[in-house]
């Protein structure tokens, strides 16, 4: 499980769907060139997708994985929801989606939340506003 993971610093990074034109141009890239990612600690990005479409996306976006970023799947939405930042987003995803946000942890708590207010915008959780 992710708490269990993050022991020390850390980021989950959640997105409405992988593949969509701005998590895959802007949001998800800026984190991955970020310079400083690593001070960081670990870095995820969840989203509502199945493990196959994570790890196709992961490769697309980082296929050297410099970054360090572990891409994760949500298929049943039960992280997401369990963190009570989904939404329905059924007439144009098919289902239950993530809000894009961004989540700073220490010692498996959250200490920042930067969540869109309009669940798929990219105002707050960006790198330049969460890290910068």
């Amino acid at each position: 499980s992710i708490p269990k993971l993050l022991k020390g610093k850390g980021l989950i990074i959640g997105v409405p769907a992988a593949f969509s034109p701005s998590c895959s141009e802007s949001h998800i890239p800026g984190y991955i060139n970020y310079k400083n990612l690593k001070d960081a600690g670990d870095v995820f990005v969840v989203s509502v997708n199945d493990p196959f479409v994570m790890k196709a996306w992961a490769h697309d976006l980082d296929a050297d994985k410099k970054s360090g970023i572990r891409f994760l799947a949500d298929p049943d939405c039960k992280f997401t929801k369990a963190l009570d930042l989904d939404f329905d987003a059924t007439p144009i995803l098919g289902n239950h989606r993530s809000k894009r946000y961004a989540l700073v942890i220490e010692d498996g708590k959250v200490k920042e939340a930067h969540v869109e207010p309009d669940n798929t915008g990219m105002s707050v959780s960006v790198v330049d506003k969460v890290l910068g």
